[in-house]
């Protein structure tokens, strides 16, 4: 099937007399009839539910989906995108290893990994992804169990050159992990260019509506795990009776260790009526995502020929410094995310926000209506202005998530709130 088609068939399939809409399984618990049976879900030795803490059958549909949508052998779905990037690193690392990751990462995952991590005894290293081969494997060490980056980095809309972070990764040996939240399985499918796992943050795109919290993990199948570097996964399981994972399921020892290990452990489990929310908005991803793309590339044009506005950084715009990078591996189209630097200062950002009219301020993106923020006055209030220069997000930098409305409408409105802008 086509990818269009694909992103409508694929996870469920209703049987004869069955719902033709995936059913919400809202239950905590499931019944049998004998305890053998019971007996041998524990041992996973069996499929099925026991318990909605691990595996629900509405949550187990959407993952189904999100791996065949992305390629992959196996996907797990957590309460949110950090959940998946924790369980993701915690899967395969822990005190005394290292990661290596990209420093043009989420926020909210660079904490995860310079702060709790840390405090966890996992060291990350944080580089320049483009830095050229050598000298990036300059940074990688013999206890190094993973590479991490984004497909299309949030703010910094950076675009992973996939063919140097995959040699970098493997030929130490390691699995390379990719963040494909901004450009979803529509736009890129990181497993088909050398990443070993993916990770998500359905929040955004994949959900849509901004109506479910959610995250996504999804393991290739690809990596070797018996190579010595992570018998976690490949020695026996004292928690499971010896159980291999490598031995027991294969290509999907590392999925299903982060589901039967971690998941019984922590808990990060999404509602059944989010795993349905996101189930509904997948339905319509591919007619989403071209329009955020079209109408992106249409605005960020206009914003890059106005004389109050610096710099525009979208990926999609010939002057990018991501351009040919977004040809290669994003032909397609990457996202609807933008960011604008004012030439005014920080008063001149506030300013555009506080008289928009149609464009909703919101700390979010990948909504279906446009929205936009001020990273100085809200989600990094707290440094100066030479502290967020030296983050690359100064203080007259607007993010901007291009919605579905005409493109004409949401030019409109930009237009009319730069008029209070005093440049």
């Amino acid at each position: 099937m086509k990818v269009e088609t694909k992103i409508l068939h694929s996870g469920y399939e209703a049987k004869n007399g069955e719902p033709r809409v995936l059913p919400i399984t809202q239950s905590t618990t499931f019944a049998y009839d004998s305890t053998e049976y019971v007996g041998d879900l524990f041992d996973l030795k069996v499929p099925g539910f026991f318990y909605t803490r691990l595996a629900n059958p509405t949550t187990a549909a959407v993952e189904k989906r999100i791996a065949e949508l992305e390629g992959g052998v196996g996907a797990l779905c957590t309460s949110s995108g950090q959940a998946a990037s924790f369980i993701a690193i915690l899967n395969l690392a822990h005190s005394g290893d290292h990661i290596l990751s990209s420093s043009n990462i989420y926020g909210g995952t660079y904490n995860l990994f310079a702060h709790t991590l840390k405090k966890m005894g996992i060291e990350v290293t944080f580089v320049d992804q483009d830095l050229p081969l050598d000298e990036l494997k300059t940074y990688l060490k013999d206890n190094t169990k993973a590479v991490f980056a984004e497909t299309l980095a949030n703010p910094q809309l950076s675009v992973l050159d996939f063919d140097k972070f995959s040699k970098l990764a493997h030929d130490h040996d390691v699995p390379l992990i990719v963040d494909n939240t901004f450009p979803t399985p529509y736009f890129c499918n990181p497993l088909k260019l050398g990443a070993d796992i993916v990770t998500h943050s359905t929040t955004k795109y994949l959900d849509g509506h901004a109506v479910a919290v959610g995250g996504c993990i999804v393991d290739g199948g690809t990596f070797n795990w018996d190579n010595g570097k992570f018998p976690q996964i490949s020695e026996p399981d004292p928690s499971y009776h010896g159980l291999s994972y490598t031995k027991a399921f294969g290509k999907q020892a590392y999925i299903t260790k982060a589901l039967a290990q971690l998941m019984r452990d922590l808990g990060c489990t999404p509602a059944p009526q989010n795993s349905f929310y996101l189930n509904l908005g997948i339905d319509t991803l591919h007619l989403r995502m071209d329009r955020h793309y079209e109408n992106a590339c249409k605005v960020a044009t206009w914003l890059e020929n106005h004389e109050k506005i610096e710099s525009v950084n979208y990926p999609g715009l010939p002057s990018n410094k991501y351009y040919s990078l977004q040809q290669k591996y994003l032909p397609k189209g990457c996202s609807g995310v933008l960011s604008i630097i004012l030439k005014g200062g920080r008063e001149d950002a506030a300013k555009l926000l506080d008289n928009l009219k149609l464009i909703k301020m919101e700390v979010h993106v990948a909504d279906s209506a446009t929205c936009a923020l001020h990273p100085a006055s809200a989600t990094h209030r707290q440094l100066s202005d030479e502290e967020l220069e030296a983050a690359n997000i100064p203080a007259n930098l607007v993010r901007i998530s291009i919605g579905l409305e005409n493109a004409d409408d949401i030019i409109a409105d930009l237009e009319q709130a730069l008029t209070h802008v005093g440049v």
